[in-house]
């Protein structure tokens, strides 16, 4: 039975799991911090935290009108969510009427960690594929030999910074197959595809083979953690990247790339589908540029968001909240939009491919913006402090332990209810945090709750030029009360050898997880040598 509130209507967890499977839009949204989001959540739902909501939900879901499910803690956490959307203009917003409790109590099963249905269908592909790989000895050896190899490393130019394979060129994704007969100009040199555990290298590999490359193409088997467990070093030195197209590449791929098309039933659009889709107020429809950092900057669709097309194979609940909507990505030839349009597709996506740079103008929206909020600058907060008004610091709860200015209480949006023991007798607070919304959505509930509350402006070099003295408090707040870090998720980039194992182990685990592919709305395939065909919308 539905349960109305002034913001919306608490839905029984069955009318839920119909609006899942009946094919219509719908934003089904996890509004727990990251922690307790990774873990343990329904494999479809997107993450989008409280502590963030203002910030985050409106690229996630930019429809006002999206039929909208929030998934909390509890209903009145949910309802209190719903609140604060109404505020911006959303129209249609339930609440699972029991929250995660709700789900638990049925026995439908959760999952740990983020990004879960797109590690899932990473490991399927190599499943269905056999995506072959080397282990990370062997590529040692091979390396050591100075052998007949290339080494491609698929993460983002910014992981490949910080550390990576020795040798190892730094191709992103989605240009692998773009750059390829530039990177590997002998069809019989060997191919690695690199990543961080398991999910781009196989999807990197696999692009490859789906392509036709006739050179042998290989994952290196868990990556820059895998290298690591096998006791080898990476490195932060001897930097490569791949350089400008030359014209055989060009053509090569966009050859490829057609044939790609074909095989996975690619569909093209041309710029006025475009904006007849964005002119539909009763459907959703996503623009993503997905170039290099440096071509968008040049020039792009001023409807476009920047995301590296390997990112959103990778990642895609980042950036996309609305199950049902249309995906268009956009390039300058299709070739990078294609590779990664035939992976959104077999993840059950409508996905499309523009091609071509049109700086077009940016859809109307119909989100409002977040209520303003009272806010000082650092110099008035060090003065207000020094007169006993109370400071607390919405930072991430990891950035708190780090540094934050002395006195302030660590809250969380989601943890309100012990300001009132935190601030005694105080009349007036003052919330600081490096990432502005954070601070903001702080004070807003503040505020509601009847509180003089007061953003501070600015970032840890304000604070201190302001004559702020910051501290470090190593187990402050306490393990048990960051519900806004996920621990073994992180653990794994800092040396952590057990997390990286956990992680590998997980990851490969996740086909048994989910089970049929088709719970997660997974179309794979063709299988090796089936065909289709392309076509363009009209």
């Amino acid at each position: 039975m539905t349960r109305h509130s002034e913001y919306g209507s608490a839905i029984p967890l069955s009318d839920l799991l119909n609006w899942l499977e009946d094919g219509e839009e719908l934003a089904f949204i996890d509004i727990r911090e990251e922690g307790l989001y990774g873990d343990d959540h329904p494999l479809l739902a997107v993450n989008a935290p409280y502590s963030l909501m203002e910030n985050q939900f409106p690229a996630l879901v930019p429809r006002a009108n999206t039929r909208t499910v929030l998934l909390a803690e509890n209903t009145a956490r949910g309802e209190r969510a719903a609140g604060r959307l109404s505020v911006l203009g959303y129209s249609d917003i339930h609440v699972l009427d029991g929250g995660i409790g709700a789900w638990e109590q049925a026995g439908l099963p959760l999952f740990k960690g983020v990004n879960v249905p797109y590690k899932a269908f990473a490991e399927l592909i190599e499943h269905f594929h056999h995506t072959p790989a080397i282990e990370p000895g062997e590529l040692a050896r091979l390396i050591e030999q100075q052998g007949d190899y290339v080494l491609l490393d698929s993460r983002t130019v910014e992981e490949y910074d910080r550390f990576h394979v020795p040798s190892a060129i730094s191709v992103p994704s989605a240009e692998l197959l773009y750059r390829f007969d530039d990177l590997v100009p002998s069809p019989d040199t060997l191919v690695v595809v690199s990543c961080a555990g398991r999910t781009r290298g196989i999807i990197g590999a696999q692009t490859l083979i789906n392509a036709g490359v006739p050179n042998q193409v290989l994952a290196l088997s868990g990556g820059t953690q895998g290298w690591r467990l096998a006791d080898l070093a990476t490195v932060q030195d001897g930097a490569r990247y791949f350089q400008p197209q030359s014209e055989v590449a060009v053509q090569s791929a966009r050859q490829r790339a057609s044939g790609l098309a074909q095989r996975y039933e690619v569909q093209y659009i041309d710029g006025a589908i475009l904006r007849q889709w964005q002119q539909d107020g009763n459907r959703t429809t996503y623009v993503f540029d997905v170039r290099n950092s440096d071509e968008y900057r040049r020039g792009h669709r001023a409807d476009a968001r920047w995301v590296p097309g390997g990112q959103l194979v990778q990642a895609l609940d980042k950036w996309v909240g609305t199950r049902g909507g249309r995906i268009v990505l956009n390039d300058n030839d299709g070739v990078r939009a294609t590779t990664t349009a035939h992976w959104l597709l077999q993840l059950g996506w409508q996905c499309y491919v523009l091609a071509g740079i049109d700086e077009g103008s940016r859809p109307p929206s119909h989100i409002l913006p977040p209520p303003l909020v009272p806010r000082i600058d650092a110099a008035a907060a060090r003065h207000r402090l020094e007169n006993g008004t109370i400071g607390l610091s919405a930072d991430r709860s990891w950035d708190y332990r780090r540094y934050h200015p002395a006195g302030t209480h660590w809250v969380n949006r989601s943890r309100l209810d012990n300001v009132p023991d935190l601030i005694g007798n105080a009349r007036e607070i003052l919330v600081f945090a490096e990432q502005p919304a954070l601070a903001h959505g702080v004070v807003m509930d503040l505020i509601d709750a009847g509180f003089n509350a007061t953003a501070v402006e600015g970032k840890r070099q304000d604070w201190l030029a302001a004559g702020l003295e910051l501290h470090s408090s190593s187990q402050t707040p306490g393990d048990n009360l960051q519900i806004d870090f996920l621990f073994w998720l992180h653990d794994r980039h800092e040396g952590n050898a057990a997390a990286s194992a956990a992680y590998l182990a997980w990851e490969a685990d996740l086909p048994h997880q989910v089970g049929d592919p088709a719970k997660a709305h997974f179309k794979l395939g063709p299988a090796d040598g089936d065909a289709g065909g392309p076509a363009n919308i009209h």
